[in-house]
């Protein structure tokens, strides 16, 4: 009998305990919660923090977040207005604004990222293939770029920015009205839609990299073909004022030389006549000069000494001269 009791009691704190802690539920901070009861929604949304009550074993907790969450879509393929297939992935931001009308709406945040995708992509390409290219990947609609000189009066694309209407953010802005009113239905505040990156077609990329490289090269050449051109421009003139340079050095000399030589010739002259043994050194000095300048080490001469070379060969002691 006490054996009977004790179990009893056991049972009975067990099956106390099970009620008790089945009653009491904790709602975070970062929560809100719906209580339903035999799949039917009892009460209104639990909203506050703190320890709640609840039906035990019949009342089931249904938790959903606070926070704002994250919509992450795959990159697509949208052609724009002039056609041209580009890469566009965006992302987005939401949070659950009625968790009563979004558990009755989508149940649960699996669903909800589904049916985020397919409205935010729809939206993305009606958006997209309503405006060019250009306004897609352009941010601002005043945007300057820095020129370099050496461009400024060409004919080159470099430097030059295409006009844009509304540019990016506007776009995206647009995506968001578009978007927001269809899926506030299922309880869901759309906070904020980005374009994350924007790309051409894996298919034409190749080409687009190549018509770039090909424009750059062009460019470079122009560079290379200026920069020869101006090198022998600077070539022609650096060769014409050498030759001036050379010109007026070689007639300074010659008139230099030329007053040097009539300065000799008058010198010697007046040596000449000034006495007989002036004369005979003059002659030795001018034979003895033709003398090193005609004869060298590989030369052979033959000479007689009766001329006025080697004369002094024959009679190397002469006797002076007696003057008239």
């Amino acid at each position: 009998m006490k054996a009977f009791l004790s179990i009893l009691i056991i049972f009975s704190l067990v099956v106390g305990l099970l009620i008790v802690g089945g009653s009491f539920y904790v709602v975070d901070m970062r929560e809100q919660v719906i209580i339903t009861r035999f799949q039917q929604i009892v009460g209104k949304p639990v909203t506050e923090a703190g320890l709640k009550f609840k039906m035990p074993f019949i009342d089931k907790v249904n938790r959903f977040s606070k926070t704002v969450m994250e919509w992450d879509g795959p990159a697509t393929v949208i052609p724009t207005k002039e056609k041209v297939n580009i890469v566009v992935d965006t992302f987005a931001r939401w949070q659950i604004s009625d968790p009563l009308l979004f558990m009755k709406a989508v149940r649960d945040e699996r669903s909800a990222q589904s049916r985020l995708k397919d409205v935010l992509e729809s939206e993305t390409k009606k958006v997209v293939a309503g405006h060019d290219f250009i306004e897609v990947i352009r941010s601002t609609k005043d945007r300057t770029v820095k020129v370099d000189d050496a461009l400024v009066g060409t004919n080159t694309r470099v430097g030059k920015l295409t006009t844009i209407s509304l540019g990016r953010p506007k776009l995206e802005e647009m995506i968001l009205a578009n978007a927001k009113p269809k899926i506030a239905i299922w309880g869901i505040q759309l906070l904020d839609v980005r374009v994350k990156r924007v790309n051409y077609n894996p298919d034409v990329l190749r080409t687009i990299y190549d018509r770039m490289t090909s424009e750059r090269m062009q460019i470079a050449e122009r560079f290379r073909s200026e920069g020869a051109g101006e090198a022998a421009k600077k070539l022609g003139e650096k060769e014409r004022d050498l030759k001036e340079i050379e010109s007026v050095a070689y007639k300074k000399v010659q008139e230099i030389e030329g007053s040097a030589d009539a300065k000799a010739t008058d010198i010697y002259a007046k040596a000449y006549n000034s006495s007989p043994q002036a004369a005979e050194l003059f002659t030795f000095t001018k034979s003895m000069e033709t003398l090193k300048k005609t004869i060298s080490a590989d030369t052979t001469l033959v000479l007689t000494t009766a001329g006025e070379l080697l004369g002094f060969l024959k009679d190397p002691d002469p006797k002076p001269a007696v003057a008239p």
